[in-house]
């Protein structure tokens, strides 16, 4: 549906976002949040995590980035979306975090989106969702 108006229904093109460590260090550096758990493999293990987990609110931005892309840049009235499980990002290559979801409403100029943001094929945030201005689709 490329250039269409987003419609109730509509089914919004999975987008595919790989996670590095690198990726990680750089949102620190960024976002101020040095926490060791998202940088140190032994850290992250000995407070029982399985290993160096993504920030939750750069998962987050992935979803606001997957919005964005859907909608051509649309004007976002309301993001959200609980943080139910890590994203686990290996020393070599990189964790895929996979945004999918439909349009659940289209009312009063605003579209309600349906969000699944997976890792794994496990769900990595809880209820996700978004509101946009009305918008395009870009892809």
């Amino acid at each position: 549906m490329s250039g269409g108006a987003l419609a109730v229904g509509d089914t919004l093109t999975e987008k595919v976002f790989t996670v590095t460590r690198a990726d990680l260090v750089a949102y620190a550096h960024a976002s101020g949040d040095h926490n060791p758990i998202h940088q140190d493999e032994q850290v992250a293990l000995s407070v029982g995590l399985p290993g160096v987990i993504a920030h939750g609110m750069y998962t987050l931005a992935l979803l606001g980035r997957a919005v964005a892309e859907w909608t051509g840049g649309a004007e976002v009235v309301d993001i959200g979306a609980k943080f139910t499980s890590p994203v686990v990002v290996p020393a070599e290559g990189g964790a895929e975090v996979v945004v999918g979801g439909t349009v659940k409403s289209v009312a009063d100029g605003l579209v309600t989106l349906a969000l699944e943001v997976t890792c794994g094929g496990q769900k990595v945030l809880g209820m996700p969702r978004a509101v946009v201005r009305e918008g395009t689709v870009s892809a």
